[in-house]
């Protein structure tokens, strides 16, 4: 006996003939609505997409680079005399002015060595009067031959001697005067002050061993950085790196903003690095308000020059394929052109594109991940939803209901 052939069913009781008969009825509704629509009959319907035209444009020339924030001056406050640190005058990370008194190191041994000094030199000054009065007695007795030459001779090298003596006493007192105005550690830069690296009660060595505290000073700041040879030849317009051709030095800060006052160059090395075949550089920004900090981490960017003749496309509407960066066209026949093209530097939010496109190009700018070359496309400009005058009666239908 030959076996029926048994009929799924559905809940409901819907069999899959059914089923099959209203997904042929509705894929030839659908058809007939898409080719109402205007699509090509048999073919998928035209994808809607924003284009932009292409105009020539002049964009400037840079090249970027990794680089650190620094005070134009970073000093260490080291004691010149030993003793004592009595107070810290200052509040650790304010502002201060040139000269500004910081430490306080104990100042009586300091004064007690300059009265010694004063005193020493009234001793000399004393004696060089003494032997003044004995060089003038003896020559009045060498006049009368009453005594021998070398006698006088010998007063009156007594009397150099003591002149000298008082110099050296007046060096001494000048030097105890200056170690006793030394006891007030000040800062030698106007600046913002770091934290005191020794507290008071600690004994500080002289001769500059121990470091006090830093002051460094925030405007201007000083940005340093490092580019490759290669790269910087490639960003001139004439092919070689000449420092005074610089146009100028902006700041990518860490958030990714611009750093709303361009800066200058103020140093180029003279020679490229044997071991990485790059050349310092360093940029100088105004920075009154502080926002500028030392140590960070931002990017610099050199400033080379203009280049005329160039198109801007937006960064995700150029695709990187193996056989370079691409973008795509809508065509004179509303179908997707793929174009290579030759990219140059960011200039914003765009690329830079320097080869492969005209004047009047329409790139596409959206829905590129359907866009597959020689689709139809519906291209409508950027900025500009397709079927913009078609939407106004749909977006007053919610309006309908709100009355009843």
């Amino acid at each position: 006996m030959t076996a029926r052939p048994t009929v799924r069913t559905y809940p409901f009781g819907v069999s899959l003939t059914a089923i099959a008969a209203s997904v042929l009825l509705l894929a030839a509704c659908t058809g007939k609505d898409q080719n109402a629509a205007g699509a090509p009959p048999g073919g998928m319907p035209a994808l809607p997409v924003a284009v932009l035209e292409m105009q020539p444009t002049k964009v400037e020339t840079s090249v970027e680079a990794v680089a650190q924030t620094e005070g134009a001056r970073e000093v260490e406050v080291r004691a010149r005399v030993g003793g004592i640190l009595m107070k810290r005058l200052y509040e650790e990370g304010a502002a201060v002015k040139a000269g500004q008194p910081l430490f306080q190191i104990d100042r009586e041994p300091l004064e007690v060595a300059v009265a010694q000094a004063r005193a020493q030199l009234g001793e000399t000054r004393a004696r060089v009067e003494q032997t003044l009065r004995e060089a003038a007695r003896l020559k009045a007795l060498l006049a009368q031959q009453a005594i021998s030459q070398r006698e006088y001779d010998t007063a009156s090298s007594d009397n150099a001697v003591a002149q000298a003596a008082v110099q050296a006493a007046q060096a001494t007192l000048r030097q105890a005067e200056l170690n006793l105005s030394w006891s007030t550690v000040t800062a030698p830069v106007a600046g913002v002050t770091g934290r005191a690296v020794v507290s008071e009660g600690t004994l500080v060595a002289a001769g500059g061993t121990t470091l006090l505290t830093t002051v460094v000073q925030l405007n201007p700041m000083w940005v340093r950085f490092s580019i490759a040879q290669n790269e910087l030849a490639t960003a001139m317009p004439d092919g070689r790196f000449k420092p005074q051709a610089i146009r100028g030095v902006e700041l990518i800060l860490p958030d990714g903003s611009t750093y709303p006052v361009r800066g200058k160059l103020n140093f180029a090395a003279s020679q490229v690095s044997p071991t990485l075949g790059t050349i310092q550089l360093r940029g100088e920004f105004p920075n009154p308000d502080g926002a500028l900090l030392p140590g960070q981490f931002v990017r610099a960017r050199l400033l080379t020059g203009e280049r005329d003749g160039v198109f801007k496309v937006p960064q995700h509407a150029v695709m990187q394929t193996d056989k370079g960066p691409v973008v795509m066209l809508a065509g004179a026949d509303n179908k997707v052109e793929p174009r290579p093209v030759k990219t140059g530097q960011w200039s914003g939010k765009d690329w830079v594109i320097l080869g492969g496109l005209k004047a009047g190009d329409k790139v596409i700018v959206d829905n590129l991940i359907k866009a597959r070359p020689g689709a139809p496309i519906a291209p409508h400009a950027a900025g500009e939803g397709p079927g913009a005058p078609a939407a106004k009666p749909a977006a007053a239908a919610p309006a309908t209901p709100a009355k009843g």
